[in-house]
């Protein structure tokens, strides 16, 4: 089940600095278009303050991350979290 957080603490920091891959998801404002969900990596993720962060977007398959976000701003990413067994 999917996590909201307030903020990145330092455990949260711990985590997110050791992922390698990572996911970004976008959607256009309105009913058109469909979401896109992006794996991304490279040693891009860099976390900047307890609430902001940045990534570089390399340039993939097509422009629809960076369209939905010059559209409405909203991104999420999403990361997984691995048991040990």
């Amino acid at each position: 089940m999917g996590k909201i957080y307030s903020n990145i603490d330092d455990r949260l920091k711990t985590f997110i600095e050791n992922q390698r891959i990572f996911f970004v998801g976008t959607a256009p404002a309105g009913s058109g278009g469909h979401v896109n969900i992006s794996p991304k990596g490279l040693d891009s993720f860099r976390i900047l303050g307890s609430n902001e962060v940045a990534y570089i977007d390399y340039v993939g398959s097509g422009v629809e991350t960076i369209a939905h976000l010059r559209e409405n701003a909203r991104i999420i990413s999403v990361r997984e979290e691995r048991s040990q067994y």
